[in-house]
């Protein structure tokens, strides 16, 4: 059945096709069809604790798919442990021009620079409110385009501050690539004083709201080592509860034959795996053992998911395998993870 609507919306302009899913995912929910194209996880699914969070198997869907988290019961109903929404930005603001994203169907792949087009986290927070799943909920957050990276501290505040309460964890995004400047965020003092900001404001709504919201900074693939090595010491040492690695690459080397291969933005999808489980295994090494980590980033099916686990990863997530291979990639991934013992 996915097969079968995978191909008609793949006759579609990407970003036109991600809608018309999305919409048609949530119908399918509300007149109870989403059995149709769902994982069958039974048996598959077991629970694990990470970030002092209880996840109900491994699985999550990454940020970027449900921007304003008006689709999030539709998704849950597919078989996902988790969902995180986002990025969300303190105001609503429109992106980069279309055309901005590209399926590079051939590499099974994506090209974006979406530039954290999204309705505000205002919205976002009001949809939230309102679903009727208990799905464990990340909240993806940024700073508005328009905001001077020098006052970038403010935009994370501003939604930290509104998220707490509703998340079940926090993503604090410094990687994409379509927001001029936001990745010097990763880097010396500029990151060392957005996580002291943000572990300071978190003490704060601990105790206002009664409960521990952790946090985790999603990192880019195209960090050096020596990047990689800063990075990790300022998170461990700011007590940040989570790694999520990676966000999409800068490089197109493996696709400079597909004729989107030269777009601006970020790529996804398969010509990302090698590199995104690199890094991985890069973060596992400066961090220890029982540091938390979410793999993303090129994860095709299950061999691949099981190689993300073995390189240190605590929980998974996709996005563009989501795309090309639907629900039944879930499956895959908790069959592979069994397989592992």
């Amino acid at each position: 059945m996915y097969s079968f609507l995978r191909n008609l919306l793949f006759c579609l302009p990407a970003e036109a096709s991600h809608k018309l899913a999305l919409n048609t995912m949530s119908l399918s929910r509300q007149i109870h069809l989403s059995p149709l194209i769902a994982a069958d996880n039974k048996g598959l699914a077991t629970p694990k604790t990470v970030m002092g969070v209880e996840f109900p198997h491994i699985v999550g869907l990454a940020a970027g798919l449900d921007k304003n988290a008006d689709h999030i019961d539709a998704l849950e109903a597919l078989g996902f442990g988790f969902v995180e929404v986002g990025t969300l930005t303190p105001r609503p603001q429109p992106g980069n021009p279309k055309p901005r994203l590209f399926r590079l169907a051939s590499e099974q792949a994506i090209i974006n620079r979406m530039g954290f087009n999204n309705k505000g986290i205002d919205h976002a927070l009001k949809k939230i409110a309102q679903r009727r799943g208990n799905a464990v909920l990340g909240i993806n957050i940024g700073k508005n385009f328009d905001t001077p990276v020098e006052q970038a501290n403010d935009d994370y505040i501003i939604c930290l501050q509104k998220s707490y309460e509703f998340a079940d964890y926090i993503t604090i995004n410094i990687s994409s690539p379509n927001t001029p400047g936001l990745r010097t965020l990763q880097y010396g003092d500029e990151l060392n004083g957005l996580l002291d900001s943000l572990k300071q404001e978190q003490a704060r709504l601990e105790v206002m709201h009664g409960r521990h919201v952790p946090l985790a900074v999603k990192l880019a693939p195209d960090l050096t080592d020596d990047e990689i090595r800063t990075c990790c010491e300022s998170i461990k040492s700011r007590d940040i509860e989570g790694i999520i690695a990676t966000n999409t690459t800068l490089d197109k080397s493996k696709v400079k034959q597909h004729k989107h291969g030269s777009e601006a933005g970020g790529l996804s999808g398969a010509p990302l795996t090698e590199a995104a489980c690199e890094v991985v295994g890069k973060i596992r090494d400066e961090v220890g053992s029982g540091f938390p980590i979410i793999g993303v980033g090129g994860i095709m099916n299950g061999e691949q998911a099981a190689a993300r686990l073995d390189a240190g990863a605590n929980l998974l997530q996709i996005y563009s395998g989501f795309i090309y291979s639907g629900p039944n990639l879930i499956r895959d991934i908790l069959i592979a993870d069994k397989a592992r013992g």
